[in-house]
């Protein structure tokens, strides 16, 4: 008998890889397995069945962190090779319009220009509008990381936001696979209170679903569903309890 308090730690390890780095499901929230089954009764001529026998056995679970971790997305869900470098922000990025032409502004990172989004007057918070060639009051035009405006929006306040790449961090590519691909994991679970250890080890999982929920005044802790099947030589997994019998 063992009392457990609390959502326990969770690694996964990556089967269908060779020589996969356990990763530590960063600080786990929420943790749950469940085992259904199906049950056929045989009934007679009365109320109640005569026998009831189980057929299929699922298992499923769902795990929840506290951490945003893209190595453990990519161990249970994604199965990519991560590229370095990344994508930065630079949102709201303050400019003035030359008052002569040619109305043009060079943004701070434009060196490293990824991609506009969108331009807004600091004194409305209006959005100009973005065009192959600027003809009116209200547009604007941008390339490589230089931005054209109409001669009518000479000396006008605007903040530009756009994204520009980095060498730091890295990235998860997201790529089309066949279908039927997916990574497979091995799912180590521990807890224990009062010195008394709970240990479930499962040897082979897939994940149909992960979500990542942001709201307001709360943090994101993204969550993934699992389902659980047999190895290759028919093992399941394992739990390990204190006791012995």
């Amino acid at each position: 008998m063992l009392n457990a308090f609390g959502p326990g730690i969770l690694y996964v390890t990556r089967t269908d890889i060779q020589n996969a780095t356990p990763i530590n499901i960063g600080y786990s929230n929420e943790f749950s397995t469940d085992f259904s089954s199906n049950v056929k009764e045989l009934y007679g001529q009365n109320q109640y069945p005569l026998d009831v026998a189980r057929g299929t056995v699922k298992i499923t679970g769902k795990a929840k962190a506290a951490t945003i971790s893209g190595i453990a997305w990519n161990s249970v869900f994604f199965g990519e090779t991560f590229q370095s470098g990344g994508i930065q922000w630079n949102s709201g990025e303050a400019h003035s319009v030359p008052a002569v032409t040619t109305y043009t502004v060079t943004v701070t990172n434009s060196a490293t220009f990824d991609q506009d989004l969108g331009v807004i007057y600091a004194a409305t918070g209006l959005p100009l509008t973005k065009v192959a060639a600027v003809t009116a009051i209200g547009q604007y035009s941008v390339s490589a990381g230089v931005y054209t405006f109409y001669s009518g929006d000479a000396s006008a306040a605007v903040l530009i936001s756009y994204t520009s790449t980095v060498t730091t961090g890295q990235t998860l590519p997201i790529t089309n696979h066949l279908l039927g691909f997916s990574p497979t994991f091995q799912l180590d679970y521990y807890t224990s209170r009062n010195n008394k250890p709970f240990v479930a080890r499962f040897n082979k999982c897939v994940c149909p679903k992960m979500s990542i929920a942001s709201k307001l005044e709360d943090f994101q802790m993204p969550d993934f569903d699992f389902s659980i099947f047999a190895d290759p030589v028919g093992n399941v997994g394992k739990l390990v309890f204190p006791e012995i019998s």
